[in-house]
């Protein structure tokens, strides 16, 4: 991690994460207009890391986890305010299957080396929440990143084996392991900087703090 860089620890099924992704995105030209440009990475967090491998159907889900079959078809009321907030509306009447998501996060790692990591990112957040789709589901990841511009050979490829697998799982491991529970995680440089969709004010400034006391470290 590099003090130039902000890492952003993320789900794609973590409603709070696009959210997230869109007060980052209203942060960032703060930060320009400062003259401070930082890239972005996104790093695997699994809020199910025992899924099955190919999900479960919602209301089994809920069921198993909360003690009842009822899936609400709205969101939770303040997952709905802070979406409508910065734009984003959730269908939650539109999915069907809690997938389990290690397939994105390898997808999401095969498009941060194409350099389209960020609408990648985005396009499952959004084929998740606004359509319902199983991005679990190897066809669905394939059409949504290749839509967003990685090359469809290489996700097919990457599906089609165990590639990225084990960077994605241990990655996710070292978070918990660092006694990260919870995400979006926002980071930069060897510091885990704050925990949640924050406005983008607060991200702002937390960024700029930031990055003037650890660009001073020792490399």
């Amino acid at each position: 991690m590099q003090a130039s860089r902000i890492d952003v620890i993320s789900d794609a099924i973590c409603p709070w994460c696009w959210i997230g992704k869109r007060q980052l995105e209203r942060a960032l030209p703060v930060l320009a207009s400062q003259g401070l440009i930082f890239a972005v990475a996104w790093h695997p967090f699994q809020l199910n890391p025992h899924m099955p491998a190919g999900g479960m159907d919602r209301r089994e889900y809920r069921l198993k986890k909360f003690g009842t079959a009822d899936a609400p078809e709205q969101p939770d009321p303040r997952v709905a305010t802070a979406g409508a907030g910065v734009g984003l509306q959730f269908r939650y009447d539109l999915i069907r299957r809690t997938p389990n998501t290690v397939d994105a996060h390898r997808v999401i790692r095969l498009a941060g080396r194409h350099g389209v990591q960020d609408a990648v990112v985005e396009a499952l957040f959004s084929g998740y929440f606004t359509a319902g789709a199983d991005i679990g589901d190897a066809a669905t990841l394939i059409r949504l990143a290749a839509g967003a511009g990685l090359p469809q050979e290489d996700v097919t490829a990457l599906l089609a084996g165990e590639a990225e697998r084990d960077d994605v799982l241990a990655e996710d491991r070292s978070m918990r392991q660092a006694g990260l529970d919870g995400v979006p995680a926002f980071a930069m440089g060897r510091y885990v900087l704050f925990t949640g969709a924050v406005p983008s004010e607060a991200m702002a400034e937390a960024f700029a703090k930031a990055w003037k006391v650890i660009s001073k470290e020792p490399a």
